[in-house]
C-alpha cells in the first residue's frame, strides 16, 4: 500500500510565492495532500493558497516554531514533507527525499541547500550556518551539513514523538538536536536553493534570530548534557578559587597569617559554588536520562517508516 504523504508549508505574507510553491509540490507529488499553515498574514496569502488547491489552516501564535507545533499535531500521514512557502526550495527533489526515507528506513532526510543564484542565500547566512553547524557538531558529537534548512522529510514516528518547544526560527535547530540526541537514522540530499520570487522577502533577521538560535543551542546543551555543562561551570569556579588562594597560601606559609580575609572568604565561597554546580550536574544528568528514556519510548511507540 502506498504511503500517505502530506506536504506542510508554513508561511507568512507569501502572496507572491505561495501559489507557485503549491503548484510545484502538486506537480512533483500528485498524490499528496498539501497543507498551507498561515501565520497571521496581512496580504492575500490565504486566498491565493486556496485558489491553488491547498488545504489552508491558520496558527495565531506568531513564530515558525508555533506553526510547526500546530502542523505536527494536526496533520496525520505516514510521510511528511516540510518546506517554506516562499518558493525557494526545489519541489522536484521531494520524491528522491521520500524514496530515501522509505528505502533506507530513515526518520528524517534534510534537504541541504545548494544555492545557484547569488541573491538566493545571503553571505551572512552562509557564514552563520557554517558557524552554528560546527558548534552543534562540537557540542553533540555529530551534525548535519545544513542545520537551518527548512526543507525536510519526516517519518510519522519522528513527527508524532517530537515535543516542539521553540517558538521561532530556532525550530530547525531543535529538530536537529532532537534527532541527534535520540540517535535517529537520518540522511541528507542536496537540493537547489532558489531565489525568491519578486514581491517575497525573507522573514529571518540575521543578527537577532542568529542570537536566538545560538542561545537555543546552548540551552539545549544545558538541558541535554547537564553534567558536562555544569562540570565546565564547576571547573571555572574552582580555577578562579585556586588563583585567588595561591597568594594567600604563600603568605600563610611565610607568616602564619591570613591578612586578606575577604579574599579567603571569596575563594571559599567559589569552592562551595563549584561543588554545588558539580552536584547539580550529576543530579540533573539522572533526570535527563529518565526524560530521554521516555522520549525514546514515545518514539518507538509509533510505526516506523514504510519499506
Amino acid at each position: 500500500m502506498a504511503p500517505k504523504i502530506a506536504v506542510i508549508l508554513p508561511c507568512y505574507n507569501e502572496e507572491a510565492a505561495i501559489g507557485q510553491t503549491v503548484a510545484a509540490f502538486r506537480a512533483s507529488l500528485p498524490g499528496a495532500a498539501i497543507y498551507v499553515y498561515d501565520n497571521n498574514s496581512r496580504d492575500r496569502t490565504i486566498e491565493v493558497a486556496r485558489e491553488a488547491g491547498a488545504i489552508v489552516r491558520s496558527e495565531r501564535m506568531q513564530g515558525k516554531g508555533n506553526v510547526v507545533r500546530r502542523m505536527f499535531a494536526d496533520v496525520d500521514a505516514d510521510i511528511y514533507v516540510m518546506a517554506d512557502g516562499d518558493a525557494t526550495y526545489d519541489a522536484t527533489a521531494a520524491p528522491a527525499m521520500i524514496d530515501k526515507v522509505l528505502s533506507e528506513g530513515l526518520d528524517m532526510v534534510v534537504g541541504t541547500r545548494v544555492h545557484e543564484a547569488q541573491d538566493a542565500y545571503r553571505r551572512g547566512h552562509v557564514l552563520g550556518n557554517r558557524a552554528m553547524t560546527g558548534l552543534l557538531a562540537r557540542l553533540f558529537g555529530r551534525s548535519f551539513t545544513d542545520i537551518f534548512s527548512g526543507y525536510r522529510v519526516f517519518s510519522r514516528r519522528f513527527v508524532k514523538s517530537f515535543p516542539v518547544l521553540s517558538a521561532g526560527f530556532e525550530i530547525e535547530t531543535e529538530i536537529s538536536v532532537h534527532a541527534l540526541e535520540l540517535k535517529m537514522p537520518v540522511g541528507e540530499v542536496e537540493t537547489r536553493y532558489l531565489a525568491r520570487p519578486e514581491g517575497s522577502a525573507s522573514k529571518l533577521s540575521t543578527y537577532s534570530d542568529g542570537l536566538r538560535i545560538g542561545r537555543t543551542i546552548l540551552t539545549l546543551y544545558r538541558i541535554e548534557k547537564p553534567i558536562l555543562f555544569f562540570g565546565i561551570v564547576a571547573a571555572l569556579l574552582a580555577a578562579v578559587a585556586v588563583v585567588l588562594s595561591v597568594p594567600l597560601a604563600i603568605t600563610y606559609a611565610d607568616t602564619g597569617l591570613v591578612p586578606r580575609f575577604p579574599t579567603a572568604i571569596l575563594a571559599t565561597g567559589l569552592v562551595i559554588l563549584s561543588a554545588l554546580s558539580l552536584f547539580a550536574g550529576l543530579i540533573l544528568d539522572t533526570v535527563v536520562r529518565g526524560r530521554r528514556e521516555m522520549r525514546r519510548l514515545a518514539y518507538l511507540a509509533q510505526p516506523g517508516p514504510l519499506r
